[in-house]
């Protein structure tokens, strides 16, 4: 099939959708499928070389709803060479985009939600949420009513998103994510990332990995490690990733004032090698998120052998849970903490088996084999088009809000 992404952007600072696109598109490709993509990005944009596969970029745009007028033509006038348009995220142009040119056309598109229609958002920033209706009705109401089918990653994903508007129409279907950790030396990576971070020899890592923003629970994190602290010198922290908003400050202020200042670091993005260096350098992952579709982050840490202690926000904290791969609390200071004691206090052997579990969970359910098989199948079984045979429209299932 030729298959055609639609993001907003291919920055790779905007986590997990980059990520899936690449990782998905790269095993796609192997077996024999054509990938392009097509962004509101600026042209000669750094990162858009390093993209795997062709990328069509319509910016630069003016703000962050990243408006594009070429967009929309571009998708209608280059539908036919594609079987099937992914678009990746809401409340952005480029699903009302692909809505404007194919809602009347043979070719299917499909939308991925990657977890913007959990209600967490709706919690947390309530005047977003009011602005989001605003605009749901005319824009991501019609985009998702009219696509061939909207993607979840996990059945936890699919319930909460019915809870977010009670103006809610899809053709829901669940589509396992995946990635890959590349075959790299772990003791090669890991010697790289400790030569670039010295003062973290001989310590006993827990590690953030992911984007540094308010709904990844970075700030519980911080008070949770403060108050286990003690328990062992050689524990240290580190919260690696982009800074979006410049919380950094805060974080560091908020270190500082626990008086663990010494025993965190804040490295940044960490890409390729030192990525994977320093996940096979720490001891445990930690992800307290407020709200977490999936966490790509989570799928890479298991596949290191790296157990991970993440919240019941997590959607895939059922499966990590039964499996035995981690723990999982709730998302507080004191759910944090659980999770940190429960770790610190399992002995060598249960840590190590813990370990060896983690692998097993990320080869069992989180291959980027076992996405792309499952995404193959969904394009296949509902997308293509054949002016002599037009694809038959879904029929959509009305979904309301629980408890209304």
């Amino acid at each position: 099939m030729k298959i055609l992404h639609l993001l907003a952007s291919v920055d790779p600072r905007d986590g997990g959708p980059v990520e899936g696109v690449s990782r998905s598109g790269v095993a796609m490709q192997a077996a024999g499928h054509t990938i392009e993509v097509a962004t509101c990005d600026t042209p000669g944009a750094t990162y858009l070389a390093a993209f795997p596969f062709p990328v069509h970029a319509f910016g630069p745009t003016r703000n962050r709803y990243s408006y594009s007028e070429r967009l929309a033509p571009w998708i209608a006038e280059n539908a036919r060479r594609f079987d099937a348009v992914i678009v990746h995220g809401l409340w952005q142009y480029h699903g009302l985009a692909a809505w404007k040119a194919l809602r009347n056309s043979n070719v299917p598109y499909y939308v991925y939600a990657h977890g913007m229609l959990d209600p967490w958002f709706k919690q947390a920033y309530p005047l977003k949420h009011l602005k989001k209706w605003l605009y749901w009705p005319w824009a991501e109401y019609r985009v998702l009513r009219d696509a061939r089918a909207v993607i979840f990653t996990t059945e936890e994903e699919r319930t909460r998103a019915r809870e977010s508007f009670w103006l809610y129409r899809a053709n829901e279907r669940i589509v396992p994510f995946g990635t890959i950790v590349p075959p790299l030396d772990a003791a090669a990576v890991r010697e790289a990332f400790l030569k670039k971070m010295p003062d973290l020899r001989d310590k006993r890592i827990v590690l953030f990995l992911g984007r540094v923003h308010a709904k990844k629970g970075c700030d519980l994190l911080i008070d949770a490690f403060a108050r286990v602290a003690n328990r062992d010198p050689a524990l240290h922290l580190v919260i690696a990733g982009p800074d979006e908003t410049g919380w950094m400050t805060s974080l560091r202020a908020q270190a500082k004032a626990a008086g663990i200042s010494q025993r965190v670091s804040l490295p940044g993005m960490l890409q390729g090698e030192l990525k994977w260096g320093a996940f096979h350098a720490s001891d445990v992952f930690v992800l307290p998120s407020h709200q977490e579709n999936f966490g790509v982050a989570v799928a890479e840490a298991l596949g290191c052998g790296l157990p991970a202690l993440i919240s019941d926000k997590v959607n895939v904290w059922r499966e990590i849970d039964m499996d035995g791969a981690g723990l999982v609390a709730a998302d507080t200071v004191d759910g944090t903490e659980k999770n940190l004691l429960r770790w610190l206090e399992m002995d060598r052997a249960a840590r190590e088996a813990m370990r060896v579990q983690a692998a097993r969970t990320f080869n069992s359910r989180f291959r980027i084999e076992t996405m792309a098989a499952a995404l193959t199948a969904l394009l296949e079984t509902n997308g293509g088009h054949d002016d002599r045979h037009p694809a038959p429209l879904t029929t959509f299932r009305e979904a309301t809000p629980q408890g209304r």
